[in-house]
């Protein structure tokens, strides 16, 4: 697992940035207005452009996170990523690369 991203929250959702060897953006995580229970709770925005979107989940020891999903035409391959609550009250982009079995 990797911590690609720091993150604040608000009462408008989150804001902070993604850094990789590649990658050095900021982002904020907008509430979206669900039309589905399959549509996810936050759109992720890098200014006006739409980069991906998070879901509202809660890990089996009852902690609550976010989901998140990011794709850009110049990532090899999209990001599957979880936004974590640190015992600082900050949040934390958790990535780990997908098995594959």
């Amino acid at each position: 697992m990797s911590t690609i991203g720091t993150f604040t929250k608000s009462e408008n959702g989150y804001a902070g940035t993604v850094r990789t060897l590649n990658v050095n953006v900021k982002l904020k995580f907008v509430p979206n207005d669900k039309t589905s229970d399959k549509s996810p709770d936050y759109r992720v925005l890098a200014g006006n452009y739409e980069l991906g979107a998070a879901w509202a989940k809660t890990s089996q020891a009852d902690r609550p996170y976010l989901s998140v999903s990011l794709d850009d035409p110049s990532f090899p391959s999209a990001i599957y990523a979880r936004l974590v609550e640190s015992d600082d009250g900050s949040y934390s982009l958790i990535w780990s690369r997908p098995s594959n079995d």
